[in-house]
């Protein structure tokens, strides 16, 4: 990787080359595929989902109505904002198109890496993360939410998921681990193995058997997926159907940069207001327009590095004609900086009202999600 970007399962920095993590990585582009996808939807049409790994395993399970899940995981560590949400709309996709959705929260891995309590990961993961998946219009049917801490009521299931761990503990070897991650902690290499437990578990007989697994994800966790990958060949005992994946670009903070919990100036929160949002994009939102108006009209703005483009083009404008309107207009210099963060403001004002307005009905269906 160049040093003018970072990508790793704990870090994304810098201005991050695609092209050059697909040909590094080895992902797969994922227009080629396009023509094939029912339904395809803003992210797939836009190029957010840029990559993938045997996606054309899970294109066949649509096509033919045959059993598949969708897994995500969630690291419930800070507030859920805008990024989240384009993951979130992603796995209702899947959910309208017949997968089994199983939602896993890394409570162990927040407890490990971020020194929470499992007690505030399991508050956060409700509040913050499914509160805000149901107001986004995820469904009870179909959906299994757990925690990594406490698996499963069943035991049956629950053992069967903890022993995957241990059995997958004896593959790797330490050479291998250190090749996929670089330096390694304890609480990394639990982690890593978790998580590659977490999505083959869902194929062990216990859970219905083999079967096609998409995880949509950022590039920042294809290491996860390789490492997974590489452990589910080793286990032919259970004749795992080696994951798919998908992997969408990620929303820039307002400052610029993945849009970050950590930092609440980078990230919208659903919960904050809309006169929050608003005063966030127009003091923290970075600009592609140019230094001054005579410039601007004259040289056009950058869409590309333009914060409110990107909210829009990721989320915010379903049209896309209207959206290749506006990236022209800014392009050429038509539209000024300020018009695009004020179109930009209504369109967020509008998206949290609705959210919000869904929160207090979805809060009384929590309960339906915590049974399994």
């Amino acid at each position: 990787m160049p040093e003018s970007f970072k990508v790793t399962p704990w870090e994304v920095t810098g201005t991050i080359d695609y092209a050059k993590l697909e040909r590094e990585f080895g992902i797969k582009p994922l227009k080629p595929l396009l023509p094939r996808i029912p339904d395809a939807t803003h992210f797939h049409r836009r190029d957010i989902i840029f990559g993938h790994r045997d996606f054309e395993r899970i294109l066949e399970a649509i096509a033919h109505k045959k059993p598949y899940a969708m897994l995500t995981g969630l690291m419930p560590s800070g507030k859920f904002h805008l990024g989240h949400a384009t993951v979130a709309k992603q796995f209702l996709y899947y959910q309208d198109h017949g997968a089994q959705i199983a939602i896993c929260v890394a409570d162990l891995e927040a407890h490990a890496t971020r020194g929470l309590s499992l007690a505030e990961c399991r508050t956060m993961a409700v509040e913050e993360y499914l509160t805000n998946y149901i107001a986004l219009g995820l469904k009870p049917k179909g959906v299994d939410f757990y925690f990594q801490s406490a698996r499963s009521a069943d035991p049956v299931r629950s053992n069967a998921y903890y022993r995957l761990i241990g059995e997958l503990a004896r593959r790797p070897t330490m050479n291998e681990m250190t090749a996929v991650y670089g330096e390694l902690t304890p609480g990394k290499i639990m982690s890593a193995l978790t998580q590659a437990a977490d999505i083959l578990h869902l194929q062990l007989p216990e859970f219905g058997g083999p079967k096609p697994i998409v995880v949509p994800v950022g590039a920042d966790q294809d290491p996860h997926l390789r490492l997974t990958r590489d452990l589910a060949a080793r286990m032919s005992q259970y004749q795992f159907v080696p994951p798919s994946a998908t992997f969408n670009k990620f929303m820039p903070g307002l400052k610029g940069g993945k849009m970050s919990s950590s930092d609440p100036l980078s990230y919208i929160a659903l919960t904050d207001s809309p006169e929050q949002a608003a005063d966030k994009i127009r003091k923290h939102a970075f600009s592609g327009g140019k230094g001054n108006l005579a410039d601007h009209r004259k040289f056009g703005g950058d869409p590309e590095v333009d914060v409110a483009f990107q909210m829009l083009r990721f989320l915010l404008e379903p049209d896309d004609k209207k959206l290749a309107k506006i990236e022209a207009d800014y392009r050429s210099g038509k539209l000024l900086t300020g018009d695009l963060k004020s179109y930009c403001i209504d369109k967020l004002s509008a998206f949290l009202k609705d959210v919000q307005r869904k929160r207090p009905a979805a809060r009384k269906q929590v309960e339906k999600f915590l049974k399994a």
